[in-house]
C-alpha cells in the first residue's frame, strides 16, 4: 500500500427527516445563500424543509445551476452573494449544484479573476463555509473537495479542488430521491460505479482494505441499481445506492492506491463537444478504455472478473473479455447506452475532442501516464 494523507472533515446527516438537522449546523446569525438547480426541489418539498430549518437566516436564493454547471451562471451567484453579504452557502441538489457551489464559495472572497481558480493560475486562499442537502446520488461531491466547472462559451470543462471547499456538513435523505427521473437515477448509479473503477482497476499494491471496499461498492451498485429503477420508492435500495455513491468518491477508496481517471478526462471532453450527460460519457468510454489497456491492467482485471462478476472458468483472456462485456451489459441494463451512435452521434468530432484534451494538457493520462492522444483516439474510434 502506498503512503497517504487522508482528510475528510464533512459531517454526514444520513436518513429520513435529517434536513431539519441543518438548523443546528448553520450558525444562528448566518446570512445564507441557498443554491439549487432546475427547480425540482421546489416541487418535491425539499426546499420547504430547508426554509423551515433555516428560517430568517436565508439572505437569498439562487436557482438555475445547470448539469455541468456553467461558469457564467455561477458568476451571477457570486455577484448575488457578495451583494447580500452572504457568509454561508447551502447547496440543495445533486452533484452539479454541489460542484457549482464549491466554486461560488471559493470565488466570492477571491480578489482576482475567478477563472484563474479553474485554470490553475490562482489558488483558493479562503472560502465561504458550505453545506449540502443532497437530492441526487451520483458524484460524491457532498463529501469531497473537488469540483468540475464548464464554460460553455469557450467549450471548456475544468477541475479544481481545495481543502477549503470541503462541505462542513452533508444531509443525505434517501427519500428525497424518490421523485427523480429514471435518467438521473440511472446516471447516478453509473457515475458511482465508474468513480469506484477509476480508483480500483489499476494495478495491485496490496491494498486489501481499499480493494475489498471497492468490490463491495461495485457489488452493491450491481445489486441495488436495477432495484431503484424498478421501484423508485424502495427506501432501502435508495439508501444503499446513496451511501455507495458518497463512499465512492469521499477519499477512502483512493487513499494509498494508484488512480486512473482517464475515462473521466476523456468523458469531460465528449460532454464539452457533444453535450452528453457526464455519466453517459463514462458508460461509453469505460469499456473501450479497459479493452485498450487490458495489458497494463491485466492483474486487476482478473481480480475484478473473479470477485465482482464471479468469473473463474476459462482462460485469462476469456475472463477479461467477459468482465468487460459484463460491465457494458450492466450499463445497458441501467438504460445508459455504451456507444456514441446510440445517442445519435454517427460522426463524432474526434479531432475537436482530441484538441481539447491537448489544450488541457491531458496527453499522458492514466495510472502509468501512458494514455496518449493516440490511445484516446483509438478508444473513441472503438466506442463509436
Amino acid at each position: 500500500m502506498n503512503n497517504f494523507n487522508l482528510y475528510v472533515p464533512t459531517r454526514v446527516l444520513f436518513g429520513q427527516g435529517q434536513i431539519a438537522g441543518i438548523a443546528k449546523q448553520v450558525p444562528a446569525g448566518a446570512r445564507v445563500l441557498v443554491t439549487y438547480g432546475g427547480g425540482s426541489v421546489l416541487a418535491n418539498g425539499v426546499m420547504d424543509q430547508v426554509r423551515a430549518a433555516l428560517g430568517d437566516r436565508i439572505a437569498a436564493e439562487f436557482g438555475g445551476i445547470e448539469p455541468n454547471p456553467d461558469y457564467a451562471t455561477l458568476m451571477r451567484a457570486v455577484a448575488l452573494g457578495r451583494a447580500k453579504g452572504v457568509d454561508f452557502v447551502l447547496a440543495v441538489g445533486g452533484g452539479s449544484v454541489a460542484d457549482g457551489s464549491k466554486f461560488i464559495v471559493a470565488a466570492m472572497p477571491y480578489e482576482g479573476d475567478p477563472w484563474e481558480l479553474l485554470t490553475g493560475q490562482g489558488r483558493v486562499k479562503s472560502a465561504v463555509p458550505l453545506g449540502v442537502v443532497l437530492t441526487l446520488a451520483a458524484t460524491g461531491s457532498e463529501m469531497n473537495s473537488g469540483a468540475v466547472i464548464s464554460r460553455r462559451e469557450t467549450g471548456d470543462k475544468l477541475f479544481f479542488g481545495s481543502e477549503k471547499v470541503f462541505p462542513r456538513f452533508a444531509v443525505l435523505d434517501p427519500s428525497t430521491l424518490f421523485s427523480l427521473p429514471v435518467r438521473q437515477t440511472a446516471n447516478g448509479v453509473v457515475d458511482a460505479f465508474v468513480h469506484t473503477i477509476e480508483q480500483y482497476l489499476t494495478y495491485p499494491v496490496n491494498a486489501k482494505v481499499q480493494d475489498r471496499m471497492a468490490e463491495g461498492l461495485l457489488l452493491t451498485l450491481i445489486e441495488e441499481g436495477p432495484k431503484v429503477l424498478a421501484a423508485p420508492t424502495d427506501y432501502d435500495a435508495r439508501a444503499n445506492v446513496m451511501w455507495a455513491a458518497t463512499m465512492a468518491l469521499n477519499g477512502y477508496l483512493g487513499a494509498g492506491v494508484p488512480q486512473d481517471w482517464s475515462t473521466h478526462m476523456l468523458g469531460h471532453e465528449i460532454t464539452a463537444v457533444h453535450g452528453l450527460d457526464h455519466a453517459q460519457t463514462l458508460a461509453i468510454v469505460l469499456p473501450g478504455m479497459l479493452s485498450a489497456r487490458r495489458a497494463s491492467k491485466r492483474a486487476k482485471l482478473l481480480q475484478y472478473a473473479e470477485r465482482v462478476w464471479g468469473l473463474r472458468e476459462g482462460s485469462e483472456d476469456a475472463r477479461i473479455d467477459a468482465a468487460i462485456q459484463a460491465t457494458r451489459d450492466f450499463f445497458e441494463q441501467m438504460g445508459v447506452p455504451t456507444r456514441l451512435s446510440a445517442h445519435g452521434i454517427r460522426e463524432p468530432k474526434l479531432d475537436a475532442i482530441l484538441a481539447k484534451l491537448e489544450a488541457h494538457g491531458m496527453v499522458k493520462l492514466g495510472e502509468h501516464g501512458d494514455v496518449t492522444l493516440d490511445v484516446s483516439r483509438a478508444v473513441l474510434e472503438a466506442v463509436a
